[in-house]
């Protein structure tokens, strides 16, 4: 069953707006899926991972271009970096919109070949695996997410019962459509095979890993450390890497979309920041699994609880733009006099702080830290704690109790 994407309609716009669109994200978020099922009739459909087309694109990507002639969906485009210049003259020549499609699950070689080739001829467009929305079938053209109390009246309608096990069954799950919408059912085996092929072919293509099971525990010790500030010698030293080793390794994790760094609010008018970016895994079911929790039961009563669930409102909340076709203006806020704010969103010159409480009962301690905001001298827009009450709930004149599911 096809489950429908958000990204629908931004895509089809951009395709009449853009001679080449580039679609990235992690290995099997459904990017293919969701491309065939908008392809024409008469676009080609050709994959890179076919050694036989890897060859032919790398080896004579003129005799490619032939052989493939566009409108063509051409499938892990980082995989033939000698067929970006060939793209770009086809672009130049034909000067129609909406010719290629690609896409890709590794940032670093994509980006470069781009940046050289299709500067200012390619729109570049995110996919994660399912957002709630998608996953539930609810309302999809709703607008990025914003705390503004006119946007949150307008998702309320919408609203599901935030049920804790619930909740932390999709949490353990993940996103992948495979296992929502796909003939997967044993989570284990799926995930297993998941990393052996993250690694046989991602990892091995961006750089030389000469340990494997090295690297496989370096990713479990970042998903240990999901939702916490990053700290580089800590995981080196669990994984007895050198801290060089570690930064590289981490940046493999950044560019093939496994993890995402939360980078920390900056002022020029306050120095008392704490520049640290904090670590999230991208996929709370891979993290799940990686973390060893054996069942939705056993992570929601367990360590990583409250961790897991900030890395979900996260991600739902990365979707929420990403899958909109914009990239948010996001960031933590954390100071040197101890004041901690989960999230907050720039939007026309206004902050907009975001706390994470996995209880159900709404507190006024819960945004104790918000004030801290007013010493930057910056308009500060409604805030709000994503929890599990069950309906948005008045903290204050200024800022909300809303339930998980209000994303």
């Amino acid at each position: 069953m096809y489950y429908p994407r958000t990204l629908n309609d931004v895509w089809l716009t951009a395709s009449e707006q853009f001679p080449a669109l580039l679609l990235t994200g992690a290995r099997q978020v459904g990017k293919t899926t969701f491309l065939q099922h908008l392809c024409e009739d008469n676009r080609t459909y050709i994959t890179l991972d076919d050694p036989a087309s890897r060859s032919l694109a790398n080896e004579d990507p003129a005799l490619f271009m032939k052989r493939f002639e566009a409108p063509v969906l051409i499938d892990e485009i980082q995989y033939a970096p000698n067929l970006m210049p060939f793209i770009k003259m086809a672009v130049d020549t034909s000067k129609k919109t909406g010719q290629f499609w690609l896409t890709g699950s590794q940032q670093f070689l994509m980006m470069k070949g781009i940046s050289e080739t299709l500067a200012g001829r390619v729109a570049i467009l995110n996919l994660l695996g399912f957002s709630g929305r998608e996953r539930y079938r609810s309302n999809l053209d709703i607008q990025p997410f914003i705390p503004e109390r006119q946007m949150l009246d307008s998702r309320a309608p919408y609203v599901k019962k935030a049920n804790l096990k619930r909740i932390y069954k999709d949490i353990w799950t993940g996103s992948f459509p495979a296992l929502i919408a796909g003939p997967a059912r044993n989570k284990e085996l799926y995930y297993s095979s998941y990393l052996q092929t993250y690694l046989q072919r991602d990892v091995r293509n961006l750089t030389q890993v000469g340990d494997e099971i090295s690297f496989l525990k370096f990713i479990r010790a970042c998903a240990a450390r999901t939702g916490q500030l990053l700290n580089l010698s800590d995981i080196a030293k669990d994984t007895d890497i050198s801290i060089p080793t570690a930064k590289n390794w981490l940046s493999i994790l950044q560019a093939s979309f496994q993890v995402y760094l939360l980078q920390p609010y900056h002022s020029n008018i306050t120095k008392r920041l704490i520049k640290t970016p904090k670590l999230y895994f991208l996929d709370t079911g891979l993290c799940s699994y990686l973390t060893e929790w054996a069942s939705p039961e056993t992570l929601e009563s367990g360590a990583m609880s409250g961790a897991i669930f900030e890395t979900y409102v996260l991600t739902e909340l990365l979707k929420s733009y990403w899958h909109k076709g914009l990239q948010p203006v996001l960031y933590y806020y954390r100071d040197k006099d101890k004041k901690e704010i989960d999230f907050l969103i720039e939007q026309n010159q206004k902050l907009y702080p975001i706390e994470v409480k996995k209880a159900g009962m709404p507190k006024k301690d819960w945004i104790k830290s918000f004030p801290a905001l007013q010493k930057l001298k910056k308009d500060i827009g409604n805030g709000v704690v994503v929890s599990m009450v069950e309906r948005t709930f008045p903290i204050d004149d200024n800022n909300d109790a809303v339930p998980i599911t209000i994303l």
